[in-house]
């Protein structure tokens, strides 16, 4: 399950430095800012999945 998650976060971050390349040429702000947005949702998602990685072993180790 982490491969299609690593290669969607690529793609979100690829997206990211494609739409902050374009607010760099076009000196567009709201570009730059959706660019950090999807950036941060691209880590965020690697921090939850982490997360949830974790307390779903421990919670599967508890009732065995």
């Amino acid at each position: 399950m982490l491969i299609p998650i690593l290669v969607f976060d690529v793609a979100l971050v690829a997206w990211s430095l494609h739409l902050m390349e374009k607010a760099f040429e076009h000196k567009e702000f709201s570009l730059m800012l959706a660019g950090t947005l999807v950036a941060l949702a691209a880590a965020a998602m690697l921090v939850v999945y982490f997360l949830m990685g974790h307390c779903m072993s421990y919670l599967l180790e508890v009732h065995r």
